[in-house]
Order: C-alpha cells, then sequence, then structure tokens
C-alpha cells in the first residue's frame, strides 16, 4: 500500500507580490498615533504639537513596509502618508473656524437676536435685524445689477464675438478685474458717488455697486465656461432650420447650460456677501434699521461684526458675542447659499451627469 503525500498549500498572493503586511497594519498605525495624540493633548500638549506626534507615529508605517515589503512598496506608502497628511493639513483650517465659530456664536442665538436691532441698546441685548436686512438688500441689488451684465457679457463673448481682438481684450480684462483687492472696489464706488453726491456720500446702492464690480468678473467667467460646454450640434441644427441667432441663444444654448449659470450665480453672490472693505468705506454702518437703499447708512453683518469686535463697549463681552454670533450667521447664509448651487446643479443638469 502506497502513501500518498499531499504538498503544501501554496500562498498565490507571496508568490505574486511577496511579503507583505498583515491588513490590520495600517488600521493599528492609524489608531496609535490618533489614540498618542488623544492622550498627549489630554495631559496638557497644545493640538499642534499632538497633530504632529500623530504624524511622526504614522510615518513608521512606511518604514515598517520598508522592512518588510521592500523599497518599491515603501515608496507608495510613503507618499500615500504624505498625501493623506497633507489633505488632514488642510481640512484643519476648515474644521478649526467652524469649530470655533460655531461654539462662540450659538450661545447667543435667540428669537430676540434675530428680530431687535442695536438702537438705544447699550450692554447686553440687541440684535442683528438691521445687519441683516441691510446684507439682504446690499446683496440683492448687487445681484439684480451684475447678473444681466455678466450673462449678457458672457453670450457676447461666446457667440458673437470669439476669436476677434476685442474678446481677447474683453477676457484679459475680466482676469485682471477678478485679482482686485475689494477695498479696491470699495474706493472706486466712493469715487464714483462723489462726482454726484459730494464728499462724504454713505448709502447702500453704493455697497450694491462695489458688490457688482467684484460680481461681474466670476459671473463673466463661469457664464462663459457653461457656455462653451453646449454641444456645437445644437447650434447647428437649429440654424439648419431657419431660427435666428438670438432665437437660438435664448430656446437651446442657455436652457442646456442653465443649471451651470445658475450653479455660478450662487457661488458669486455666496463670494461677496461676506465682504466687509468696500461696504465700510461707501455704505458705513448704523445701529438703526433702514429699508431704503438710496438714503443713508445701511447696516450689514459683516461690518456688524468688525464694529462689534473693534468697539466693544464696555463690559465688552457682550458685542463680542454678538460679533461671534453675526459671524455664524453670516457663514450659515453661505453655507446654504453653496448647498441650493449644489441642489440646483444637481436637479437641472442633464440626467447623465448626475
Amino acid at each position: 500500500m502506497t502513501t500518498t503525500l499531499t504538498p503544501p498549500p501554496v500562498d498565490v498572493s507571496r508568490e505574486l507580490y511577496g511579503a507583505r503586511l498583515p491588513t490590520w497594519g495600517p488600521r493599528a498605525v492609524i489608531t496609535a498615533a490618533v489614540a498618542a495624540a488623544a492622550a498627549a493633548y489630554a495631559v496638557g500638549v497644545n493640538l499642534l504639537q499632538a497633530a504632529l506626534l500623530a504624524w511622526v507615529i504614522c510615518m513608521v508605517l512606511p518604514l515598517w513596509s520598508a522592512a518588510v515589503e521592500g523599497r518599491r512598496k515603501a515608496t507608495d506608502r510613503l507618499v500615500t502618508t504624505l498625501v493623506s497628511s497633507a489633505f488632514v493639513l488642510a481640512m484643519f483650517p476648515l474644521f478649526s473656524i467652524l469649530w470655533t465659530v460655531i461654539s462662540k456664536g450659538t450661545k447667543v442665538l435667540s428669537a430676540e437676536f434675530f428680530t431687535n436691532s442695536m438702537r438705544n441698546v447699550v450692554g447686553e441685548g440687541g440684535g442683528i435685524y438691521h445687519a441683516l436686512v441691510g446684507t439682504l438688500l446690499i446683496t440683492g441689488a448687487a445681484a439684480v445689477i451684475s447678473i444681466p451684465i455678466g450673462i449678457f457679457a458672457a453670450i457676447y463673448l461666446v457667440e458673437y464675438a470669439e476669436g476677434n481682438r476685442l474678446s481677447r481684450w474683453i477676457r484679459f480684462l475680466v482676469d485682471v478685474m477678478t485679482g482686485i483687492p475689494s477695498i479696491v472696489a470699495g474706493l472706486f464706488a466712493y469715487a464714483l458717488f462723489v462726482l454726484f453726491f459730494g464728499e462724504g456720500v454713505r448709502m447702500g446702492i453704493g455697497g450694491s455697486v462695489a458688490l457688482s464690480v467684484l460680481m461681474i468678473p466670476i459671473l463673466v467667467r463661469s457664464t462663459e465656461e457653461m457656455l462653451k460646454l453646449v454641444p456645437n450640434e445644437l447650434r447647428e441644427a437649429s440654424y439648419a432650420l431657419g431660427v435666428p441667432k438670438w432665437r437660438t441663444v435664448s430656446k437651446i444654448v442657455l436652457p442646456t447650460s442653465l443649471a451651470g449659470i445658475v450653479t455660478g450665480v450662487t457661488l458669486s453672490i455666496a463670494r461677496v456677501i461676506g465682504e466687509t472693505a468696500p461696504l465700510l468705506i461707501i455704505v458705513g454702518t448704523t445701529d438703526s434699521v433702514n429699508f431704503n437703499l438710496f438714503d443713508g447708512r445701511m447696516a450689514s453683518l459683516p461690518v456688524f461684526a468688525f464694529a462689534s469686535q473693534r468697539n466693544p463697549g464696555i463690559p465688552p463681552e457682550f458685542s463680542i458675542d454678538r460679533a461671534w454670533g453675526a459671524a455664524l450667521v453670516l457663514l450659515i447664509i453661505v453655507m446654504l447659499l453653496n448647498l441650493i448651487a449644489r441642489l440646483v446643479s444637481y436637479f437641472f443638469s442633464p440626467k447623465g451627469e448626475r
């Protein structure tokens, strides 16, 4: 009777890829890094030093990989660790800002905070009603001024002036305007209104003009890119049916790019709603509610937060708390605008792009 010996099983993965770290290895290193950072922070080490300690521990993973897997796999794990570290470092300021604003601003949020102004208020009490109204009116007027100009300028560049010298100069100037500091827009609006109303002019519509200077370049560039994405076949099919150019643009091109245009409009509004310098120069601030854009000073959320922090009064804690509350409300408005842009882009984009 013969006995058949069964050969030992062969680890195909090891044969193909060589020695590898255990699957729990990366998770164990990350867990150890987080635990060490938390323990260091608990005993009094500051947050930055704790994060640096966690990063040093994570660098053990490439060294371990070099000892077990070889140089090539260790290099891959090293680059992965560096890229992941860069992502965490980029997210750290964002979450730090959110945590700071939310933790300091939520304690003053109340019905009184949203329905009262600062008229005749000293110390505790008051609210941001006057600043909220001013922000919405000034930004709304800026949108009314900027949206038609930005969209029509983009239509001209894409549909009527593509390739000529004037369009190249317009694009160059739009790119330059995109990078101008916001205070320059405020000085421009102030100089413009001084010509008509004299020195010391302060009115809400001037702030709208200053914000529109910042909005128009963003709208032109975003709308231009969206119009360029419309396939030329749609235009040619419309022209082949004898449809005039203006009707092709209004009935074919604009509806096709509507989602991207609305997204650009919403993001441009979110970009300028928190500007402080231009409004401080041309609009000023006040403690009372003003619904008239063409008469007198108006309050706004960014200027209100700035003024409350700079001149807190006595005692200062109430004014500083209101500044954090105004900053939180402004942050919520910007987040809502970005959410609306995302939803519009999703629901109005072609089904194949969702």
